[in-house]
């Protein structure tokens, strides 16, 4: 399959993520009383979590698993649906239509369901209800990140990312944001000004490795990283910042065993003109050190932070014309 004018993504943003999970009392304390999710009065076996004015971004569903139940992807209105639903169908992807009480309880205008390659559960939908109460975080922060940039992101990890790529890519129109091809295949994906919503890792594993949400203050991360620590094994990476969205984060464990990032300062691109391109600095500029790792791979991922350290990598610092008249930065700009 290759990319072609049909591919424009109507995809917008990633609008909702479900987690299936017998765990629902201890998702609902890593949710609230960690991440600062609102919970939602839901019955039964399932409990929901607000994070901005949407009536839910998180659903945790008592179902074996442990793993995620589904990822919503947001198109802007009935016509995008539906051109992205055809598409589908015409390169032989298996749609289902959703049902009115699906629609109700996703509390979206209508959506469509489907399978990537891999078996991951995907939903498309448009017309998210917006509450009519605003959002009260469980614990004092700022708020989450979220508006046209979406919920977040997440990463899956796949046993081989080629056959993947075109599906995501060239199908569903997601565009690369930058990729790594040692020591396995890494792709980031973008669908908005958010560097990246989506990413896949080539670990030869099936799953989700992780999904981030963005606040509003480094603070908030700072005072959820000091909470964390309280739980003993809840961290899974320490406090770092990230080579290529330039995020400063954490990773917690999850209930199920996955990770949540939560994290700060992301990285807005220009969708227009970004050009994708390879990485090769590892992963993280400083920190994140997975302490789940044996000893053998925390070593190889820590000298690659401190090669990266050794030649002077860091992100651009922002435009400050004082500063620059001050350090004479822009001088050597102009110089160089």
């Amino acid at each position: 399959m290759e990319a072609n004018s049909e591919t424009n993504s109507e995809i917008n943003a990633l609008g909702y993520i479900g987690i299936q999970s017998q765990r629902l009392e201890d998702w609902t304390g890593f949710a609230t009383s960690l991440l600062g999710m609102q919970p939602v009065d839901r019955g039964g076996g399932t409990r929901a979590f607000r994070m901005d004015d949407r009536k839910q971004r998180l659903v945790v569903s008592d179902r074996e698993g442990d793993n995620a139940a589904f990822f919503g992807w947001e198109v802007a209105d009935a016509a995008a649906l539906e051109r992205l639903a055809a598409r589908l169908e015409r390169h032989g992807t298996a749609v289902r239509r959703g049902t009115r009480q699906l629609a109700d309880e996703r509390h979206v205008a209508d959506l469509i369901g489907f399978r990537d390659p891999a078996g991951n559960p995907l939903e498309v939908f448009y017309g998210p209800a917006i509450a009519n109460t605003p959002f009260a975080p469980a614990r004092p922060i700022s708020g989450f990140k979220t508006g046209p940039l979406g919920m977040g992101h997440v990463v899956l990890h796949v046993e081989d990312v080629d056959p993947l790529l075109p599906f995501y890519r060239d199908l569903l129109g997601f565009k690369v944001s930058d990729y790594g091809l040692t020591p396995y295949k890494l792709y980031f994906f973008h669908v908005n000004g958010r560097h990246h919503s989506f990413a896949m890792v080539g670990s030869g594993r099936r799953g989700l490795h992780h999904f981030m949400v963005e606040l509003y203050s480094l603070d908030d991360v700072g005072q959820g990283y000091d909470l964390a620590q309280l739980d003993e094994g809840r961290i899974a990476y320490t406090l770092g910042r990230h080579t290529n969205d330039f995020v400063t984060s954490f990773y917690a464990t999850t209930p199920s065993g996955f990770f949540v990032e939560y994290g700060w300062g992301g990285r807005v691109i220009d969708p227009a003109t970004w050009q994708p391109h390879e990485t090769f600095d590892g992963p993280s500029f400083w920190g994140h050190d997975r302490l789940y790792m044996e000893p053998e791979s925390r070593a190889r991922l820590r000298d690659m932070r401190l090669s990266a350290a050794a030649r002077g990598v860091r992100a651009p610092m922002p435009d400050c014309p004082w500063l620059d008249a001050v350090t004479g930065r822009g001088e050597f700009v102009k110089r160089t």
